[in-house]
């Protein structure tokens, strides 16, 4: 072979070794890429492995002993599991309250018994394995990121496992089942809860009786029974608010048909004390109601249910009850009445308030007499204080004010004083069996808070200084007419109305029947005067003197019948436009009055122009002859009718500044004063 052809040969076996090499190495590229891969995933594993194989690298004698920690810390934690499997078994076991209350309640108990278990063998199972990661990280048996993760894990079941966590193990199956037990609580008692049927007009015959239990017992045991585990687990709270709010509501629901707006008047709102008599009267008969038939109830009720956990956990629940349910409403408006403007007629008012509030002492005593109703004791305190603080002031002050009257002037038309029509009825009421027994109670009271004693005729001797002031009243008014004819006629109505209105009454009686008759004979003795002085003058203007033997002729006797006749028709005729604007308020003495007058001119007037009439009839006697005997009669009896008047009242200014609003128009139709 040529060396040119062994050099072919060479470049040959060089070619083909290089496509050979080239093609291993393009192999080896592939290989290496799918490789890389692989590589990345032992890089990953490697450190889960060498954790895995530490405790083979780890000292013989560590080893040895993690076995018995290991043991230690497998018997609590497997009870703990097992306890948590049958947790899982109980929450299917948990039926519905409402079907089967007795057998939710043993589910519910054993839930509890469980979970304290749980607990309980959770803090020493936790013990353990925080002794096991102690370990396991003191001799470097375990990776560090392993025991590091066993830390987080035991911080985790530490914060579950303390305080009021424990509850909330298992995602809060306890919790969801006793608010299932709240809502059938407040179901028990939203359901069993019914308004008391009642209506406003059938109030003042009501009987005061203490009502049954609104609750059947079935229904109470329930309650308590769920009580009772709810307790177990602090939830009395709660459970106190459910009951507080269905209670209440249900005492104000009773409360609507008695129409109670009235309670929400304020001071501002007072026109007067009579503008709201009716919703004081009205008041005492409701709070007597809402007392004696709802609080009580709700009082009893109250113990029935909570009696079992102690006085101080029902009788708050009571209070809360009273508070919300309108017990303070009550008790305000009473303070509002007190608290507004003076006016002799609330001294009735405020007695009616006492009698209440009095009536209702032993009630409101054993109702309302726990630590738990300081808030009503308060406020019923001070209502008490206000209302007699007010009717002592209201009635000392009566004197003063019967007294300062005599500045005003007396009626025009010579009628009866509206003070004394007032004052007459007022104190017969004061010594009334409504209100004299209240009334020398609260004064009792009064004086006894002023470290004074009370002696028994003290209202008796201030009711006739009273009386005596309105005789002095009556001297100074009839003095102030120029008209002393009107004088008398006012002097009559005044005395004829004591009289008659004093007569056979509590305050006649302790007048006395002499002081009696005095009124009776002064009236007897103004009436002689009046018609003396008046209508009694009027005959001598018919005077039969030189007419009887016509000595001057008959022209002569004409002429003096015409004079005659018109000097009487004059002096009538003035007498009665002046006497038409003058009243009689009693029917049987204006009828008495008339007679008087009647019987003093109609016949002397009738035998006149019988005799006389003759002598004038023929010319012009519309001139002469004005009257018939008749048409006098008639306009004799329409004189001293009572006109209507307005009613309203004038403000005096006292000087203590104490009554702002007095009776001062004498002219008024006086109020009917209501008990």
């Amino acid at each position: 072979m040529s060396q040119m052809e062994k050099g072919i040969e060479n470049l040959m076996s060089a070619r083909k070794c290089l496509r050979a090499n080239f093609e291993k190495s393009k192999a080896l590229g592939v290989s290496l890429e799918k490789a890389g891969p692989r590589f990345d995933e032992i890089i990953q594993r490697l450190p889960s492995l060498e954790a895995a194989i530490r405790p083979i690298r780890a000292q013989k004698d560590a080893l040895g002993a993690v076995g018995g920690h290991i043991n230690r810390a497998v018997v609590p934690a497997t009870a703990v599991l097992k306890v948590f499997d049958a947790i899982h078994g109980l929450e299917k076991s948990l039926s519905d309250p409402q079907s089967d209350l007795p057998g939710y309640l043993g589910v519910l108990k054993r839930l509890e018994e469980a979970l304290n278990f749980l607990g309980e063998n959770c803090e020493m199972a936790i013990q353990w394995l925080a002794d096991i990661v102690e370990y396991l990280e003191d001799h470097a048996v375990a990776d560090g990121r392993f025991t590091s993760s066993m830390k987080e894990a035991l911080t985790s079941l530490r914060e579950l496992h303390s305080g009021e966590e424990k509850g909330r193990l298992n995602g809060g199956l306890l919790e969801v089942a006793l608010d299932r037990l709240e809502s059938e609580f407040r179901r028990l008692l939203v359901e069993n809860t019914i308004p008391l049927p009642m209506s406003a007009p059938a109030l003042p015959g009501e009987q005061a009786c203490i009502a049954p239990s609104p609750l059947p017992v079935t229904v109470i045991q329930k309650l308590q029974a769920i009580l009772g585990r709810l307790i177990a687990n602090n939830r009395l709270e709660k459970c106190i608010s459910i009951y507080v709010d269905v209670r209440s509501s249900n005492v104000r629901a009773s409360l609507q048909a008695l129409n109670l707006d009235y309670l929400e008047i304020s001071v501002s709102e007072f026109n007067d004390v009579q503008s709201i008599e009716g919703h004081i009267a009205q008041w005492g008969k409701h709070l007597e109601f809402a007392v004696k038939h709802l609080f009580e109830a709700e009082y009893k009720l109250c113990n029935d249910v909570f009696e079992r956990i102690g006085l101080d956990v029902w009788m708050s629940c009571f209070a809360k009850i009273a508070a919300q349910a309108g017990i303070l409403a009550f008790l305000q408006f009473g303070k509002t009445v007190a608290e507004s403007k003076k006016d002799p007629i609330k001294l009735l008012k405020l007695l009616d308030i006492f009698a209440s509030l009095n009536k209702l002492r032993l009630d409101f005593n054993r109702l309302f007499g726990g630590a738990a109703c300081v808030e009503i004791q308060n406020l019923t305190r001070d209502l008490i204080k206000s209302v007699i603080e007010g009717a002592s002031e209201i009635f000392w002050e009566l004197l003063v004010q019967v007294e300062l009257q005599r500045q005003m002037p007396p009626p025009p038309d010579g009628s009866v004083p509206k003070l004394i029509i007032f004052i007459t009825d007022y104190c017969n009421k004061l010594l009334g069996d409504d209100y004299k027994s209240i009334l020398t109670q609260v004064l009792i009271i009064e004086r006894s808070w002023k470290q004074e004693k009370f002696q028994e005729r003290l209202l008796i001797n201030e009711l006739l200084n009273i009386m005596r002031a309105v005789d002095v009243n009556l001297e100074t008014w009839s003095k102030a007419y120029q008209d002393v004819i009107l004088s008398y006629v006012f002097l009559i109505n005044n005395h004829w109305h004591l009289y008659k209105h004093l007569k056979g009454t509590k305050l006649g009686g302790l007048l006395g029947d002499s002081r009696l008759r005095e009124h009776e004979q002064y009236k007897e003795y103004y009436s002689a005067f009046f018609l003396k002085e008046s209508w009694g003058k009027l005959p001598a203007l018919l005077s039969r003197e030189g007419l009887i033997l016509f000595s001057g002729g008959r022209a002569t006797a004409r002429d003096l019948v015409k004079k005659r006749l018109k000097a009487f028709n004059e002096a009538f005729d003035e007498m009665y436009k002046k006497q038409s604007n003058w009243v009689m308020l009693d029917k049987d003495l204006r009828d008495k009055t008339y007679q008087l007058i009647i019987q003093a001119i109609v016949p002397v007037y009738r035998s006149y122009m019988q005799n006389y009439g003759p002598l004038v009839e023929q010319e012009g006697s519309s001139k002469y002859v004005k009257y018939t005997a008749q048409s006098l009669e008639k306009m004799l009896n329409g004189l001293f009718h009572p006109k209507p008047v307005k009613h309203g009242s004038f403000k005096v200014r006292h000087p203590s500044g104490k009554f702002s609003n007095v009776i001062t128009d004498q002219n008024q139709t006086p109020p009917t004063i209501k008990s």
